[in-house]
């Protein structure tokens, strides 16, 4: 017997259409192509060099000789393909396209409001904007970066995406805050 699967994000249902986007807005991509590159022993100048070469990818540190590469651009299918070319031998490259979550918060309080669950100074001269850092936010593990100088994308494993988001809320809760599905 054959079975049909299709690919259901874990907050369908749980966030709808919002009449008004407001200051602060909570943004959850659908289907964002993400992929871990870990550099092979003694590889990593070079791994890193070909990840920037051409700003194809947005390469984001996860860790030492590690990085969590975004695409907007790439399908999930083909992100990992075409790393793993790029790369060759100087890195391994994993797929976790389905197995991770992106969100982005924006807005004038952003950094406040991030404020109430991470451990790490969110001001932009300490955490410039291109930055990026693994951290706790309340009990959940997230990649955080900061993308713009109100705007911040957290990466966390799929299965936490709906405690994430609930958290996110609760600290943003003196603060006005939107959440929908990211049109971009």
């Amino acid at each position: 017997m054959a079975y049909d699967y299709q690919a259901v994000h874990p907050l369908d249902g749980t966030i709808g259409a919002i009449s008004a986007r407001r200051a602060n807005h909570l943004a959850v991509h659908r289907a964002l192509a993400i992929a871990v590159v870990l550099a092979a022993p003694g590889r990593k100048a070079e791994a890193a060099g070909i990840l920037v070469a051409d700003g194809a990818f947005e390469a984001r540190f996860a860790g030492p000789g590690e990085w969590l590469v975004l695409s907007e651009a790439h399908a999930p299918e083909t992100l990992a393909a075409e790393l793993a070319v790029r790369l060759g031998d100087h890195a391994h490259v994993v797929d976790q396209s389905h197995g991770r979550t992106a969100v982005t918060l924006s807005g004038p309080d952003a950094a406040r409001i991030l404020a109430n669950g991470v451990g790490i100074d969110l001001h932009i001269e300490a955490f410039p904007v291109g930055r990026a850092a693994n951290v706790l936010c309340n009990h959940l593990s997230v990649n955080l970066a900061r993308t713009g100088e109100t705007r911040f994308d957290l990466v966390a494993m799929r299965s936490f995406a709906g405690a994430l988001v609930d958290d996110l809320k609760i600290m943003a809760r003196s603060y006005d805050l939107s959440v929908d599905f990211a049109t971009r």
